[in-house]
């Protein structure tokens, strides 16, 4: 079994047992402790055997699989989760532009609000980051129903007859 496996599958069984809330308490300050390091040496490079890199942070060899699954998309090499074991050699390369996006998308306001991005980018560039991803989440309908057009409901009636009446 990968470690991927026994971390998903761990996840769920915390969850059955002890409660989602729970499982976010004890993760949230494991991945809120990993950051607060990662971003406060932004510069150093992270590699070395998975389980050495999760004594380094204070964590086990799961909880850092977890973290691993967390920050995956946000690595400029994202790496196959399945094919990781504790020996594993990783050399995890942060593009850290798409890390305070990808939090901000995962609304992990414990983490983008770390002082430590202070360090790795100004205050604009981080407004810069938080105005693509608010634009991300913008839907625009460029397929605007005319009063006179087939109701999109289907039921064969003019728009302005059947769903656009006024009530």
């Amino acid at each position: 079994m990968s470690l991927y496996t026994e971390w998903t599958d761990m996840v769920v069984e915390y969850v059955k047992t002890k409660g989602e809330a729970a499982f976010w308490k004890e993760y949230g300050a494991i991945e809120k402790n990993i950051y607060t390091k990662i971003l406060a040496n932004h510069t150093k490079e992270i590699s070395g055997k998975l389980e050495d890199l999760a004594n380094d942070f204070n964590t086990s060899t799961i909880f850092f699989m977890g973290f691993i699954d967390g920050v995956n998309d946000s690595l400029i090499n994202p790496l196959d989760l399945d094919a990781i074991d504790a020996n594993a050699e990783l050399n995890l390369a942060i593009d850290f532009d798409k890390l305070y996006f990808n939090m901000l998308d995962a609304k992990a306001d414990y983490l983008y609000t770390l002082p430590q991005w202070e360090a790795v980018f100004s205050p604009e560039k981080r407004k810069e980051i938080r105005n693509q991803w608010k634009e991300s989440k913008v839907i625009v309908n460029n397929n605007k129903v005319g009063r006179n057009d087939a109701c999109p409901c289907g039921s064969g009636k003019k728009y302005k007859k059947c769903c656009g009446k006024e009530a």
